[in-house]
């Protein structure tokens, strides 16, 4: 997992790919964006501009990947991210959808709380429970996902 700030972020401390899609996230005005999906190459990069509720940590099941990554980018707002190794342990929610790539789990052990605020972003690997969008003082918040194949990881 990778925690950063759009504004401050050193794109040669990345693999290629999530260093094109933070030049993308720090590029483009998503207020000048409906909500949706975007490919940006084909299938295997596509960003999803997403306007969500935020909602108590309780109330979402922490959720894996196993073909993408997430880059996840807050862009108005504060949100909590919480995330923990996926040491794949966990009771089991919802079995593997390869349909959607998401897994669900009832709960993790040893869950870090991200304070986010405009601007934050966090990769997220398919070894990486993560759950998103949970309440921090703000009730709606605009949050774009970059979702990356991990066969585009070099």
């Amino acid at each position: 997992m990778f925690f950063g700030h759009i504004s401050n972020y050193n794109p040669k401390s990345y693999p290629s790919a999530i260093a094109f899609a933070l030049d993308y996230l720090r590029g483009t005005d998503f207020n000048q964006l409906d909500a949706g999906v975007y490919e940006l190459k084909g299938r295997s990069v596509f960003v999803q501009v997403l306007d969500l509720t935020t909602k108590k940590l309780e109330d979402f099941q922490p959720e894996v990947h196993r073909n993408y990554l997430d880059v996840q980018y807050l862009h108005c707002g504060k949100e909590i991210m919480a995330c923990a190794v996926d040491t794949e342990q966990n009771p089991v929610a919802q079995v593997y959808d390869p349909e959607r790539d998401i897994q669900f789990y009832q709960n993790v052990e040893n869950e870090q709380i991200l304070h986010c605020v405009a601007g934050s972003f966090a990769v997220f690997f398919p070894e990486d429970c993560h759950r998103t969008a949970v309440y921090d003082g703000t009730p709606t918040i605009r949050k774009v996902v970059v979702k990356i194949a991990m066969s585009e990881i070099k």
